[in-house]
């Protein structure tokens, strides 16, 4: 039987999750989180061979709650559950330990199959993900003006007030967005702002 724990800040899809995975002979779910830290505390306390997490949660994000559980638990499976399809995103939970990450809007039979496969020690990555070159890293690396712009577009500034608060030319600002875009991969407006928002990294 393989024991899971489930980590999502929105009850209904950890509601749904479970649902699914009860038809699973091999598969069992001993516990649910809405937050990093209470998920870090139920792995300390119930041990599980295989976690499924959000990357952006309350408290403590997916990527931190990782880092934590993998240093005190290396054992324990950990697998990315995200809307969060970027380059960055997927390389970060690498970094931080995960053995697997699953988009959120993937067939949850593709979920079950990385359950059991994690759980066996092998990876599973989605391949609706864009791969990742590592030999590529360092032309993702955003400037620190950009990380700054970035962080404000998160905060659902305009172009204009960013320009405002950071006492430069819109059109600067303009340029940097679009720096930003061809960086990371994005294209729209749109896909740049959701970026910005679940982009829950070192700024």
């Amino acid at each position: 039987m393989i024991t899971i724990i489930i980590a999502e800040d929105h009850q209904a899809l950890i509601d749904g999750i479970k649902l699914s995975l009860d038809y699973e002979d091999d598969l069992s779910v001993i516990g649910e989180a809405n937050d990093g830290e209470e998920l870090v505390n139920l792995v300390r306390k119930k041990q599980p061979q295989v976690v499924i997490t959000d990357i952006r949660m309350p408290k403590c994000d997916g990527i931190s709650a990782t880092k934590i559980i993998k240093k005190e638990f290396p054992h324990v499976k950990i697998i990315a559950f995200s809307m969060f399809d970027q380059n960055e995103a997927v390389e970060q939970m690498k970094i931080a330990g995960a053995n697997g990450y699953i988009m959120k809007n993937s067939p949850l039979k593709k979920l079950v199959t990385a359950i059991r496969i994690v759980a066996k020690g092998e990876p599973f990555f989605d391949d609706a993900i864009i791969s990742f070159d590592s030999t590529s890293k360092e032309e993702i690396i955003l400037s620190s003006r950009e990380k700054e712009i970035l962080r404000l577009i998160g905060e659902g500034k305009t172009s204009q007030e960013i320009a405002d608060q950071l006492f430069i030319g819109k059109s600067t600002v303009d340029t940097h967005r679009k720096n930003i875009l061809k960086k990371m991969n994005i294209h729209g407006k749109t896909d740049l702002i959701r970026f910005a928002v679940e982009r829950k990294y070192d700024f």
